[in-house]
């Protein structure tokens, strides 16, 4: 999808007198006017007379002169035999790009005029409709309001939403600049438009700084959603859910990740090919938490009502079926040669966003969507729709929206609870599209009657003021670039200040967009570490035995979880699959992990091991290499070293959501461990069972995780998550747990910071337990070595420990 661009400002021309846009246009383009001559003055403020016009030939050289008189010039008479040479000197050629010698182009001839300037700033406000507070019509009346006709490819008498002599300013406007070259009318678009430097900032194109733009006009309302009561509708241990479709190359969903980093999960629809997401260009954010989706079909086409059904029924699996927070969409085509007739060309394109907004978003969800004109009937009725189905809806152009376009944005808020008929209709409507084919004479015209909208005067005022208002500036600024192509000298000397102004409005970096520098694992190892002692990478953990557990005074300071890897290991990104492990030696290089491919965010150190899952049993078993989270050092350049052990994993659990792409079977799933309390270690020996494994001949002792697989489990960790000298215990008076300073006999119930252990804590107080043979775990195990700690001598130890300290 290509992604149009303008800008419309809410200053009007002072220069205007009054004039109608077609008179401005008479008189040479609206705003420009011819250059006043230098007059010359004495001191005294009177008017000299101008210096006399030199005699012809008298700017040349002597030397020159005496050179023609040797061939035989004489002044008034040509070179040659016959006199029959030049008299007059030749013009310089007046031909601009490539168009053909002696050709003229009217109202773009240069000519010497100027620009009247506008005011301008950063500074924008959204008017927003009057809220609709009636039910919504159910599926069987809005049913009936769709109506069939012949198709229509004029739009120059759609009138009933605007002023007609706007639309035909619109119009006339827009068909003048059809026989300027593209390169004229480029250079002299990036000459006018005063916001036109902000370019892309640090993303990879304009539509992520028009996201940034209107995100941060409206409050942030879709990178920090609140409800009604201006409460975070997104919880501490929740990730912001996005849909961004016919987005192809993601320059919005660029800005959202930027914005939240690894706090968010995007889902994308757009079609594939040359308009696919460049996921590799997401220079300023993280694309790892970014999953493209195509459809049943597997080609991104919006139109299709199988796709739109696909699509649904992905995210809500994604996203506990209750569907995305916002929804992005900012589709659209070339229709070069047709510029007039945009809005009737995108209609169903209008439709098919609409419609994946509705079936994509939660109750109470953000909408915003790309759209052109809307002077018909059925854009308006779309419009209508939308009004109905959410609480606030508003048309607004943003300042990076170029000026001379006809884009605008519909931004719809807070998606209401009984919207669902209006999906249904919607999804109708496309299904009677879709039965009609492209190439069919007939067409679906209108979708609201007439009086239906006329009946609501608040909603058809708003429609016609904001076309009118946006259509009237459009065709000045079309002037304006009139100006500017007429007079290649005139020039915008306000867009470094606005973009420094506007980016920082929006709170974007005014820096240059750049690629980041290529490092060794080990280089940028170091560079997170900052010259922090990491011996403690390569501590081998205690073995647990009856000795080992003795000394472990506390259950309630520990927590535990099943391995089943050989080999713990340390694995750092440096973005998407460019990831290394290391056995945490210092002795070992970083090596470029190739057992399995994962895609992690750049900045990110990761303690896990690779272990192989096992899914069903029997012949049909089906084995899976997986990668599991032990702990984390750092999330996308987050330092979380020094959380407690319990916010690590919750976020972990957090990182491995948004990481997760269900649709990539080219990639290992991540698991975060099932973490236990050692009190209740007993919910974890629940979890164990004896299952017919693929090649063995008996049945083996198995973990069940929550994942729904099971893998040989080799033992168990116990990581101390309190820091010496504190203890937790149990107060049997307040029937809670408490911190207990074993120095200074201190108590208390609140977590102090000195208590909390930081990943170095806990790598140098991990205790193991290996299950070895003999180690009897569970009841259908038949060995049992006396001299090796089993399953029933920890539960009588852990029995002993809390119930003595509960009574």
């Amino acid at each position: 999808m290509f992604h149009g661009q303008g800008n419309l400002s809410d200053d009007s021309d002072e220069d205007s007198g009054g004039m109608t846009i077609d008179e401005g246009w008479k008189k040479g383009g609206f705003g420009a006017k011819k250059r006043v001559l230098h007059v010359e003055t004495n001191e005294e403020g009177n008017a000299v007379e101008p210096p006399t016009k030199k005699k012809k030939g008298a700017e040349y050289s002597s030397k020159a002169q005496k050179m023609m008189a040797k061939m035989g010039y004489k002044e008034g008479s040509g070179l040659g035999l016959n006199k029959q040479g030049r008299v007059d000197p030749v013009e310089a050629s007046k031909q601009r790009g490539r168009r053909g010698l002696g050709l003229q182009l009217g109202a773009f001839e240069p000519a010497d005029v100027e620009w009247s300037w506008e005011d301008v700033s950063a500074k924008e406000t959204v008017e927003w409709m009057p809220s609709c507070t009636d039910p919504v019509p159910s599926i069987d009346t809005m049913e009936s309001w769709m109506r069939e006709g012949k198709k229509k490819l004029t739009i120059d008498d759609e009138t009933q939403f605007c002023t007609e002599s706007v639309l035909q300013d619109v119009l006339k406007c827009k068909s003048m600049f059809d026989i300027l070259e593209p390169e004229e009318m480029r250079r002299a678009r990036t000459r006018s438009n005063p916001y036109e430097t902000i370019r892309g900032a640090i993303f990879l194109n304009r539509a992520a700084v028009k996201m940034a733009n209107m995100d941060a006009v409206l409050d942030f309302m879709f990178t920090n959603p609140k409800d009604r009561e201006g409460r975070s509708v997104v919880g501490p241990n929740e990730l912001l859910y996005f849909a961004d479709v016919c987005a192809g190359p993601g320059g919005f969903s660029e800005y959202i990740l930027w914005r939240k980093k690894w706090h968010a999960k995007g889902f994308g629809f757009t079609l594939k090919g040359p308009c696919d997401f460049k996921l590799e260009d997401f220079l300023a954010a993280p694309s790892e938490m970014f999953e493209p989706y195509y459809g049943v079909n597997d080609d991104g086409d919006i139109y299709r009502p199988e796709n739109l059904i696909s699509l649904q029924k992905f995210v809500l699996e994604n996203t506990n079926n209750k569907g995305v927070h916002f929804v992005m969409a900012d589709g659209g085509f070339s229709v070069e040669g047709q510029e007039n007739i945009q809005e009737i060309l995108s209609k169903r394109l209008y439709l098919c966003q609409f419609l994946a907004a509705l079936m994509l978003l939660r109750d109470g969800g953000h909408f915003v969507c790309k759209l052109f004109d809307i002077f018909t009937a059925y854009s308006v009725g779309l419009v209508y729709l939308m009004y109905k189905a959410f609480e606030h809806v508003a048309i607004f152009k943003p300042v990076t929206s170029r000026p001379a376009n006809s884009e605008r944005y519909i931004v719809c808020k807070y998606k209401r609870q009984d919207a669902q008929a209006v999906t249904d209709y919607m999804y109708h409507i496309n299904l009677a599209l879709e039965k009609m084919g492209s190439t069919s004479d007939n067409d679906i015209i209108e979708v609201v009657p007439d009086n239906v909208m006329r009946s609501d005067h608040k909603f058809v005022d708003y429609i016609i003021t904001s076309n009118d208002n946006l259509g009237i500036k459009q065709a000045l600024n079309l002037a304006k670039i009139q100006a500017f192509a007429k007079n290649p000298d005139l020039y915008e000397e306000r867009q470094s200040l606005m973009r420094a102004e506007c980016l920082e409005t929006w709170q974007i970096p005014d820096s240059v967009r750049t690629a980041a520098s290529k490092v060794e694992a080990k280089t940028k190892f170091k560079e997170l570490i900052k010259g922090e002692n990491t011996d403690y990478f390569k501590h081998t953990p205690a073995v647990l035995d009856q000795t080992k557990l003795n000394c472990m005074k506390s259950v309630f300071d520990y927590r535990c979880y099943v391995v089943g890897g050989n080999q713990r290991l340390f694995l750092l990104s440096l973005g998407r699959a460019h990831i290394y492990k290391w056995d945490g030696r210092p002795e070992t290089p970083w090596r470029k992990l190739e057992e399995i491919k994962l895609e992690l965010p750049k900045d990110t150190l990761l303690e896990g091991e690779l272990v192989q899952e096992l899914k069903g049993e029997g012949k049909g078993q089906r084995k899976l290499m997986t990668f599991h989270v032990l702990d984390a050092m750092f999330i996308c350049g987050d330092d979380i070293r020094q959380e407690h052990f319990n916010v690590r994993i919750e976020k972990l659990r957090l990182f491995v959501k948004a990481l997760s792409k269900p649709s990539r079977s080219d990639l290992a799933p991540v698991r975060v461990k099932d973490i236990y309390r050692f009190e209740e270690i007993s919910e974890l020996f629940d979890s164990l069972e004896m299952k017919s494994v693929k090649g063995s001949s008996f049945p083996r002792l198995c973990y069940c995780n929550s994942s729904g697989c099971h893998f040989l489990p080799s033992g168990v960790f116990f990581v101390k998550t309190v820091k010496d000298p504190w203890v937790m215990s149990f107060s049997r008076s307040s029937n809670r747990k408490y911190y207990f300073n074993k120095k200074n006999g201190e108590s208390m119930f609140a977590t102090p910071p000195e208590s909390i252990a930081d990943v170095r804590d806990t790598l140098l107080q991990r205790v193991f337990w290996p299950w070895e043979s003999g180690v009897k775990v569970h009841e259908k195990q038949e060995k049992c070595d006396p001299d090796k700690l089993s399953k029933n001598q920890l539960l009588q130890y852990v029995h002993q420990k809390t119930v003595d300290k509960k009574r």
